[in-house]
């Protein structure tokens, strides 16, 4: 399960040849390794930072069809969405589960708009629907969410989507591909392309951890960086036009007090023309997000001032208890891989379909698209590399395949729920070392022992991937994963073999990361 060194091992032999290499481990790439995988094809996965570094871990949480493009029109888009949003939930019931989502009604025509537009969103769900939409009167409205502004509200409407932890899904997914013959690493870095005759044969990778180098050959290169797809597309072909129009979203996670039932909040129309969420998530309330053109993708963007204005202004227009900068637990900021689209300057209108993209060399590269849509996305790339790596044809079967951890209603009801079958194993491990029941902070429920069963299980190398990707602690309350960070580094170093200069380096690496996410809280 994710073992690194037995899967390092498997790049011993520079001599073999993969049917696929994927470069990228977000929830694109990890999709391709899972789909090429259950086919029968070999497929190597490098990653250059952590499984979900990038985009796939700093979503809204939310799987869903899209509201705000069935307003714009994109039906094709939100069929597609509604669907993989039902065989997502049938794939890995454990992380994804029904929300409930009010919009708040203030004027008097909101209620039959947005009412008649939600039904039409029930009706194209089909069978996969996760309920139905409904009108609310204003007492029903504010006995589901007691802490919405009353004055001037009239009801609302309630509908019905599907909230997951993407990050966690994420590691379930990559633990599937390997399951089924996948070699998936992180820290191992593409630095070149190795062409022969003109045509993409294999790469240049290295070793983040002992700085080796290896050269490694492929029937096909397919390229899933999400945000950093240019980048790789440059290393084909340096001057080929930029595919890339990037924008970030932030998110803010909020204590449960201004959010405490189990209904969300979806604002269909803000300033910019953004749907807004506030949404329930592992006992916090998040709040998000913005979109803001940047011209620079970076692995660590960092949240603008006027993002953390425009989302605490809109939040206090829908809440009784208006949140403040000092209220912040934690603030992330994620890149969207958006396709540039000519005639078009404000990112928010940017198709959020996918694209696929073949070079005159054979470089497979897929962007775009969403969270959501990663099946779909994975089928239509694994189907085009197929034919550049001259493979034999193989039917697709991921849309019955269950995910690593699946488990149809759990019964556990505390941290250990996300873990889905797993969480049998993990109560185990905590259970043969009392000091691994301990919980690592007073204010998130994360015990000890689940340090050590990322490590063995899930991948873990850092204090960051932990804190950040497997416990969720960086983006729930970064004042809180900074007083982890001490004792997390700890038990990883005695895990792992590391020395105390690595627990020390580690630590300052945390605080540096952590920074970019309270920069206007107080801690």
């Amino acid at each position: 399960m994710l073992k690194r060194e037995s899967m390092m091992a498997a790049l011993e032999d520079q001599s073999q040849v993969w049917d696929f290499i994927i470069i990228g481990g977000g929830a694109t790439g990890v999709g391709i390794a899972i789909d090429a995988a259950t086919r029968g094809y070999r497929p190597l996965l490098l990653e250059a930072s952590d499984f979900g570094k990038g985009t796939s871990s700093r979503s809204t949480k939310l799987v869903h069809g899209g509201v705000r493009y069935l307003q714009q029109g994109n039906v094709a888009l939100v069929l597609d969405a509604l669907r993989e949003r039902g065989l997502m939930r049938q794939n890995a019931p454990h992380l994804v589960h029904d929300l409930a989502f009010i919009v708040p009604n203030y004027s008097w025509w909101e209620a039959p708009f947005y009412g008649v537009g939600l039904r039409v969103y029930d009706f194209m769900a089909g069978k996969l629907g996760f309920g139905r939409s409904r009108n609310l009167s204003f007492d029903k409205t504010v006995e589901r969410i007691p802490t919405l502004e009353r004055e001037g509200l009239r009801g609302g409407v309630i509908y019905y989507d599907g909230q997951f932890d993407d990050a966690r899904l994420l590691i379930n997914m990559a633990q599937t591909a390997e399951e089924h013959g996948a070699v998936l690493l992180n820290y191992v870095k593409v630095t070149g392309l190795i062409k022969e005759e003109d045509i993409v044969r294999g790469v240049v990778a290295v070793d983040q951890e002992t700085e080796r180098e290896f050269t490694l050959r492929g029937k096909a290169i397919i390229n899933a960086t999400g945000p950093f797809a240019d980048a790789i597309r440059f290393m084909d072909t340096p001057d080929a036009p930029a595919m890339i129009s990037a924008s970030q979203g932030v998110h803010i996670s909020l204590d449960r007090s201004f959010l405490p039932g189990d209904t969300a909040i979806m604002v269909p129309h803000t300033d910019d023309g953004r749907v807004l969420f506030a949404i329930p998530w592992r006992n916090h309330t998040l709040i998000g997000t913005t979109d803001t053109a940047i011209p620079e993708v970076v692995v660590e963007p960092t949240v603008m001032e006027e993002e953390m204005d425009f989302l605490l202004t809109h939040a206090a227009r829908y809440l009784t208890k208006d949140p403040t900068e000092k209220d912040v637990l934690s603030a992330f900021t994620g890149i969207r891989p958006l396709v540039a689209a000519q005639g078009e300057s404000k990112t928010a209108s940017l198709s959020r379909d996918h694209t696929l993209h073949i070079s005159n060399s054979g470089l497979v590269t897929i962007t775009g698209g969403k969270w959501t849509t990663y099946r779909k996305m994975a089928e239509d790339t694994v189907n085009q590399a197929a034919l550049v790596a001259e493979l034999d044809e193989v039917p697709c079967v991921t849309r019955t395949l269950p995910i690593h951890g699946h488990l149809v209603n759990s019964q556990l009801e505390d941290n250990l729920a996300v873990y889905g079958a797993d969480a049998c194993r993990l109560q185990e491990l905590i259970g043969t070392e009392e000091s691994w029941k301990e919980l690592l902070h007073s204010d998130l429920d994360i015990q000890a022992g689940e340090v050590i069963w990322a490590i063995r299980h899930e991948g873990a190398r850092t204090i960051e991937d932990f804190l950040g990707r497997r416990s969720r602690a960086l983006f729930l309350n970064a004042h809180a994963a900074i007083d982890m960070a001490p004792k997390v580094a700890e038990l990883m170093a005695a895990e792992l073999g590391r020395d105390e200069a690595w627990q020390e380096s580690q630590v300052r690496s945390l605080e540096e990361t952590a920074r970019r996410y309270y920069l206007y809280g107080a801690k």
